[in-house]
């Protein structure tokens, strides 16, 4: 029998190291995708987001230090991964039927994008794994099983909130910055070269508008067209505008991910680009009849910040 206790230590340690993995990347480089999802599956508005994203990958990395290290493993670590992995098959199952295959369900972060699809298929061979490892695993007690556990939670907890802190009362590019100026938007359509700068097909200088500049390759644009496109699903009137700087082929890309097709938008290349928008992306300003009334990035974006930004005279 003891060939079976081998294998089933081994692929408690590989289970283990699969979701330390999940975690890690979850939260690093970048957590903002994994509080977009939440807000966007409706489990947390944007002040809450922040704060469950890191309790759920606190809970992902101290399973995955339990499984590897052989702590209390039947008795708790492999019923509660099987729990964790089910809730997460279900709701990538109906987010598939609702929005379709996505192209990164999130499951690994930016880190592996992985679509819906495939993540419902490695949930699912998971699953399966985690039920082999509940049948071979030996039900054993340790007097300080129960406080490694609190150990290994607290720490993992307090980790996720110090490597990547939530910070309540951010501000960004706000920061020794004027506004109050008006931005070079005629850039945008008395260029000479159509095939540098596209015009967009509203008029940005007259009105107000949040003004999006983002690169089609920029991990932090998509974020924000992200959690622009939430913002957007719940009140279609707000006016964004994308303007857009890359390849024309990696469009196709940027929206699939982003499924910010419906918002709109327009190309800008090469210098106008860089006049308007700096070389730091996103790039975003709230304008009013062409003046910059406020500078933000992905971070600051708020809804209800910009509705009372709109009715405001």
């Amino acid at each position: 029998m003891a060939y079976k206790k081998i294998i089933g230590i081994v692929l408690n340690i590989l289970l283990g190291g699969v979701f330390v993995f999940s975690g890690w990347t979850k939260l690093i480089p970048v957590i903002e995708t994994l509080e977009v999802s939440l807000v966007d599956a409706g489990f947390a508005n944007w002040v809450l987001a922040p704060f469950l994203a890191r309790v759920l990958i606190a809970m992902e990395l101290t399973l995955g230090i339990m499984l590897i290290a052989q702590i209390r493993v039947k008795r708790w670590a492999l019923p509660f991964a099987f729990v964790l992995l089910l809730v997460f098959t279900l709701y990538l199952t109906i987010n598939y039927f609702t929005n379709g295959n996505a192209t990164n369900c999130g499951c690994f972060g930016e880190t592996l994008p992985m679509s819906t699809l495939w993540a419902i298929a490695k949930n699912g061979v998971l699953l399966a794994v985690t039920l082999l490892c509940f049948i071979l695993a030996e039900l054993r007690r340790k007097r300080l099983d129960a406080l490694f556990t609190s150990l290994i939670a607290v720490t993992a907890l307090a980790f996720c909130f110090i490597v990547n802190p939530v910070e309540p009362g951010y501000t960004s590019n706000n920061l020794n910055e004027k506004v109050g100026y008006p931005l070079q938007l005629e850039l945008l359509y008395q260029s000479s070269d159509s095939s540098r700068v596209e015009p967009p097909t509203v008029d940005l200088r007259r009105g107000k508008f949040v003004l999006a500049f983002m690169s089609l390759q920029c991990e932090h644009c998509r974020i924000a067209a992200k959690k622009i496109k939430v913002i957007h699903d719940r009140n279609p009137d707000i006016p964004f505008y994308f303007i857009l700087n890359g390849e024309e082929e990696m469009k196709s890309v940027f929206f699939k991910d982003t499924k910010t097709e419906d918002i709109p938008h327009s190309m800008c290349l090469g210098k106008a680009f860089v006049t308007l928008a700096t070389t730091r992306v996103p790039r975003i300003y709230y304008i009013n009849n062409t003046i910059i009334e406020r500078k933000v990035d992905a971070y600051e974006l708020d809804q209800t910040v910009i509705e009372n930004w709109l009715t405001q005279h």
